[in-house]
């Protein structure tokens, strides 16, 4: 696995983007029933924001992820909890495989993702706020660090807030690098 980035052009990459988010796994991200016009829309929306931008991830060259960034006190997150200095906001979808699932990859994944974020020196802590159903992500969140904070109510969801700071994320890091991922484990 060779992961790169590359900043998201909305019409070009909406067909794409179209085909991860309306598969019944991403349901969280509440764009089934979109049109790939609809995801133009919304990324050009977002990538025009100045607060919140999304990448390709690219495994290969291959895209195989959306990552987003945000800032949470420009974000529905600002009136819900006292942002700090630092906190940078992140969503993360992995797109479908191609072939048969492999061990770990979602985890490799993350971890591509929180060292692109923390590799900015101003960025102190990652901030999550999942639908407080989606169970997979919890664990997956946990495995790189992240702590719960509690269940906040969003405008479109119900969200387990959650931080990662950047020394959580280097020790579950060092923890994951230590022990080799399992064929059939879980993400």
């Amino acid at each position: 696995m060779s992961f790169t980035f590359r900043s998201l052009d909305p019409v070009p990459d909406a067909p794409l983007l179209h085909s991860w988010v309306t598969q019944p796994y991403a349901g969280f991200w509440d764009m089934l029933g979109c049109t790939v016009e609809d995801v133009a829309q919304e990324y050009a929306r977002i990538q025009s924001s100045g607060h919140h931008h999304a990448l390709l991830g690219l495994d290969g060259g291959v895209p195989a992820f959306l990552m987003e960034v945000y800032l949470p006190a420009s974000s529905p997150l600002a009136g819900v909890y006292a942002v700090q200095r630092g906190d940078v906001g992140m969503h993360l979808l992995v797109g479908p495989t191609a072939g048969p699932p492999r061990a770990g990859y979602t985890t490799r994944v993350m971890d591509a993702v929180l060292e692109r974020l923390f590799a900015d020196p101003g960025v102190e802590r990652a901030v999550v706020e999942p639908d407080a159903r989606n169970t997979k992500i919890h664990i997956l969140n946990a495995r790189l660090g992240f702590q719960p904070a509690g269940e906040v109510a969003l405008p479109d969801k119900r969200a387990l807030l959650s931080f990662c700071t950047r020394g959580a994320f280097h020790a579950a890091r060092a923890d994951l690098h230590s022990s080799p991922i399992r064929q059939g484990a879980p993400l």
